[in-house]
């Protein structure tokens, strides 16, 4: 499910490798990924592309809803804690992580693209976080890291609206680093780039960019609240009635419990 290899000096790509999925992640995914990261932590950059139309439809909403002991039953699923470990072995990954965004980049494929360094996005790109439409509340780290890219106004806009915004809004927002046209080919070569700079200076300055922003990140309690929130809504009937309605086709009729 992700394709992984060494297309230049220095510079590693993996591809989502699900296209008939839309590249939707799962557990799985997440746990080769993360396994390939940390398997090559001498790399100089990353980057990270999709197979096919989509470069992540977000986390597989089917698969998780027909697994008996996960989330359609309001337990704890497999795929949250292995994709939270996946955003943060980007994050901490010690060269810049490049997205290559062609086509929807949905739900956790937005939490995904923001936890990356750059994101370099085609025409084609989307955005957005449809949480609310489905009744789940995003964890401590990818609300912090949503907010200190675009802001707390353009965060809450996009986590309360779970609205969609195309590239150029994205851009003005800062989810989007640079656009392109063709999104894997340009993304490898800015990585070329990256990987012919001193690394030491590179590997330094990201590191340094993410103790500053550890500086603005949530106290104890404010995160020890979120994550409430984050359990209240997994363990509500609203979650349960935006599944069916997502497996159905239908809008969903939520209760506010």
């Amino acid at each position: 499910m992700i394709h992984w290899e060494i297309p230049a000096p220095h510079v590693g790509l993996a591809i989502l490798d699900r296209p008939e999925q839309r590249n939707a992640l799962n557990a799985e995914m997440c746990d080769e990924l993360r396994g390939y990261l940390e398997a090559a932590p001498d790399l100089r950059a990353v980057v990270v592309a999709g197979e096919g139309t989509a470069f992540c439809a977000g986390a597989d909403i089917v698969r998780r809803t027909a697994d008996h002991g996960g989330l359609a039953h309001g337990r704890q699923d497999s795929f949250r804690p292995a994709f939270e470990l996946l955003c943060n072995a980007i994050e901490q990954y010690p060269a810049p992580v490049i997205a290559a965004v062609h086509g929807p980049a949905i739900g956790a494929g937005t939490q995904f693209v923001v936890a990356c360094d750059f994101r370099v996005a085609g025409p084609d790109a989307v955005f957005g976080i449809p949480a609310s439409k489905l009744g789940i509340v995003l964890s401590p780290a990818n609300v912090t890291r949503l907010v200190q890219l675009v802001g707390h106004s353009n965060a809450r806009d996009l986590l309360v609206t779970s609205r969609y915004v195309d590239r150029d809004e994205a851009q003005r927002l800062g989810l989007v680093t640079r656009c392109v046209t063709d999104t894997r080919a340009e993304a490898l070569m800015f990585a070329s780039e990256i990987a012919a700079l001193a690394p030491i200076t590179v590997q330094g300055h990201k590191r340094a960019v993410n103790l500053v922003d550890a500086a603005g990140m949530l106290d104890a309690a404010a995160a020890d609240e979120i994550r409430e929130l984050e359990q209240r809504a997994f363990l509500s009937d609203d979650l349960q009635e935006g599944l069916a309605a997502f497996a159905e086709k239908r809008s969903p009729n939520f209760q506010g419990r």
